[in-house]
């Protein structure tokens, strides 16, 4: 898959943009705050049908404005397609592939695959579980629709058994009939999760190995209320307690990933730069997990990801991204030397955007 145009209107801080784009390498660079990471958040908008950080759809309007629009020309192994995003505050967002719109939005996702790595990943490690649960989710649902499909019926009967057990509701047997749902999907969720990350494990650890050229070893631990108990009888078994509580204190809405670098919590241990090797590690490995399982390569977004690296890290992560593995990359920066060292790499299909005031400047390449 390949991303041959992006529009953007009014989206963030970018009040028009319109790049043709190189099949291979994209480069943007510019001081920070001009918009880089606006308009590769508007590439992974078009592929998830939302933002890559935790913002509500009208926050994503340009100040000011009634609306924002994207749109995205793709080379689709061999056929085009056309994908068009408006929204409007207070209206509901309007999100069409070639020119239909979509029944659900769920129906898009896993059509353009897509992995991103930002600063913004630095929340795996340090947030809450829920950020490393909805990392697993968006891993397996680019590719598995019955997962996702699964995760969205599970979420529905969590929020009506949640309101009943507010309202305090008595009546068993409506527990009884959620509760049966829970434990059939959630039973699906939890073994898709598990064996992702048993998948994933060896290809992150060489991805790091690799990177950082040592031998410390990197780890990943699913841990789930459903490795010891069914999830029907964990949610009868605390049906009473739940009522108390006035929430569902057991399924896989409580699973945790716990990130490990030698056997301990690396938020615990790890230096600035073992816990950026270690999400670039992650993310290298989550694309590797995504071109194996897809139809189409996955695009690969880089947004200032060499920061608070030594060069030996950096010129190893350049080593690994121009190589035969990877397709058309996205690579932002403030620091044009950086992107000078891809370049050199990949000297003959590259394209280079000057990002000023919300706006891109493609650049000759000889500048």
């Amino acid at each position: 898959m390949l991303l041959k145009k992006l529009s953007v209107l009014n989206y963030k801080n970018i009040e028009q943009a319109d790049v043709q784009l190189s099949p291979r390498l994209n480069c943007f660079f510019g001081n920070n705050g001009m918009g880089k990471t606006n308009l590769l958040d508007a590439i992974y908008y078009l592929s998830f049908c939302k933002s890559h950080v935790n913002t509500t759809d009208s926050q994503l309007v340009r100040t000011g404005q009634d609306m924002c629009v994207l749109q995205g020309v793709y080379d689709y192994e061999g056929r085009e397609e056309e994908l068009f995003c408006a929204i409007r505050p207070g209206h509901k967002k309007q999100f069409k592939r070639n020119k239909k719109e979509y029944g659900k939005l769920s129906e898009h996702i896993g059509l353009l695959p897509l992995v991103m790595v930002s600063p913004a990943d630095s929340e795996l490690i340090r947030g809450g579980s829920d950020e490393r649960r909805r990392f697993l989710d968006m891993i397996i649902s680019q590719h598995d629709k019955n997962y996702l499909h699964a995760l969205i019926q599970y979420n529905k009967a969590l929020v009506q058994r949640n309101v009943m057990l507010k309202n305090m509701v008595t009546d068993v047997s409506l527990y009884e009939v959620l509760e049966m749902q829970m434990g059939m999907y959630g039973r699906l969720v939890y073994e898709k999760r598990r064996d992702m990350v048993e998948e994933l494990i060896p290809v992150f650890n060489e991805y790091y190995q690799l990177i950082c050229e040592s031998s410390e070893m990197v780890g990943l631990h699913y841990i789930s209320q459903l490795e010891e108990d069914e999830p029907e009888a964990l949610l009868a078994a605390n049906r009473e307690r739940d009522r108390i509580l006035g929430y569902t204190s057991t399924g896989i809405h409580k699973d945790e990933l716990e990130m490990k670098l030698n056997d301990s919590l690396i938020r615990r241990v790890g230096s600035q730069g073992q816990n950026k090797t270690y999400l670039i590690a992650l993310k290298l490995a989550q694309f590797a997990f995504l071109k194996r399982k897809g139809n189409t390569l996955p695009v690969l977004l880089l947004d200032d990801i060499f920061d608070k690296l030594d060069s030996q890290r950096v010129e190893q992560i350049i080593k690994l991204v121009t190589g035969p593995d990877f397709g058309q990359i996205f690579v932002t920066d403030t620091n044009r030397k950086y992107l000078d060292d891809i370049l050199r790499v990949i000297p003959e299909d590259y394209a280079i955007f000057k990002v000023e005031k919300g706006a891109a400047e493609q650049l000759d390449k000889e500048e």
